[in-house]
């Protein structure tokens, strides 16, 4: 069973920056995909940045040129650095890992992120 722990999170005034962290209980290199979803209340849950199967990276339009997705191999971890936070980046932030093996799919418990204008 894959664990995903998130950190981070915050509440934090619009301009400021955050940065996330997911620990993953494997390898990064067991992982097809690697990334992060955020959820805001009455929406859906909605991709924002990951590595892919192919080794590149999506991010969402609405976090391009703000958001950074890093990984540190050694610590099987994976980063979303986020700056210039603005109200409507305000949601639960969860790490998201697809195992290469099996295609399976895991979920992080979530980390809030809350930013006040």
């Amino acid at each position: 069973q894959v664990q995903l722990v998130e950190s981070g999170g915050g509440l934090v005034q619009a301009g400021t920056s955050l940065r996330l962290s997911c620990a993953a209980s494997e390898t990064i290199f067991a992982f097809n995909a690697l990334g992060w979803y955020r959820q805001a209340p009455g929406k859906q849950r909605e991709l924002v940045a990951t590595f892919t199967r192919t080794g590149n990276i999506n991010y969402a339009d609405s976090v391009k040129g703000r958001f950074t997705i890093s990984r540190d191999n050694a610590k099987n971890t994976v980063y979303l650095q986020m700056n210039s936070l603005k109200p409507e980046d305000t949601a639960v932030y969860y790490c998201n890992a697809v195992l290469k093996w099996n295609g399976a799919g895991y979920w992080g418990q979530g980390t809030q992120v809350t930013v006040s204008s």
